[in-house]
């Protein structure tokens, strides 16, 4: 049976059809990711709460993937130490190829079964740890080696695939199965598979964030203060939080402490003086 992402489009003859129509298909098309998503909520809460307490508890989270969903995995692994304040090494990205050959998209280090987990050991991962493998097929020999060798030295693992009953899902204690279905272009999984993982990985990470403390009301208070652009929301948020009306006295404290929960701790202190 052909995996649902290789089946063929619903849309055929795409290049005799205008730019408006194109865009209007895809567009179509995109609109039944979140659908897709919301079914696959309570397998997304579960492997959540996981991560979270893998975290809680001092472990590290591994993205494991190749091809487009790995390198949206990248992005994710590298805003979050600017949006939230963890330190680098608590989220981590394993890409099939290496991430210094990101730019390279090499593709056909996917084939690779052992390299997986060869780059995992390289990172010292225990059982302290949850390994998450990314592949939209559910086949992907780099990730699927990997999670069976995950299995067998006791390593937490999730996955996170657009068909139905894969290997990969079956080697995974948190499975997550987002079904897209059929790309515009038959089997480019980089559209709808690609934005189904960008969302997910949204929802992973801030999720996670939130409930390790990093986010309060609505507000990124552990933002590193790494331009001015970002000092200057993180002042205006010291000012709403702290009631300081003078700019200057507020950026002056903010840069004395680094971050805005760490300048309201401060400004707190002060207080009980």
């Amino acid at each position: 049976m052909v995996p649902i992402t290789e089946q063929p489009s619903h849309h055929r003859h795409l290049e005799n059809k205008s730019i408006k129509e194109v865009t209007a298909l895809i567009n179509n098309e995109n609109g039944t990711v979140t659908g897709a998503i919301e079914k696959a909520l309570p397998q997304l809460n579960e492997l959540i709460q996981a991560i979270t307490d893998k975290l809680k508890a001092g472990g590290r989270l591994f993205y494991l993937g190749a091809g487009s969903g790995g390198r949206l995995a990248v992005l994710d692994v590298i805003e979050l130490p600017t949006t939230f304040g963890i330190e680098k090494g608590i989220v981590n990205i394993v890409l099939a190829g290496g991430i210094e050959r990101l730019v390279e998209a090499r593709e056909e280090m996917e084939d690779n079964y052992n390299e997986g987990w060869e780059k995992l050991l390289q990172e010292e991962v225990n059982s302290k740890d949850i390994v998450l493998g990314i592949s939209a097929s559910g086949t992907t020999p780099f990730v699927l080696g990997a999670l069976e060798a995950c299995r067998k030295n006791n390593i937490t693992t999730g996955c996170i695939v657009s068909n139905p009953n894969s290997s990969i899902s079956q080697h995974a204690d948190y499975p997550v199965e987002v079904i897209t279905g059929p790309e515009v272009i038959t089997g480019s999984t980089r559209m709808k598979c690609g934005t189904a993982q960008k969302i997910i990985f949204d929802i992973i990470s801030t999720t996670v964030m939130i409930q390790l403390g990093r986010v309060e009301d609505n507000q990124m208070v552990h933002v590193q203060l790494i331009n001015k652009k970002i000092t200057d929301r993180a002042v205006k948020m010291l000012m709403q939080k702290s009631g300081i009306a003078d700019y200057a006295e507020a950026e002056s404290l903010l840069l004395a402490n680094g971050s805005v929960k760490k300048a309201m701790d401060q400004f707190n202190m002060n207080l009980q003086k």
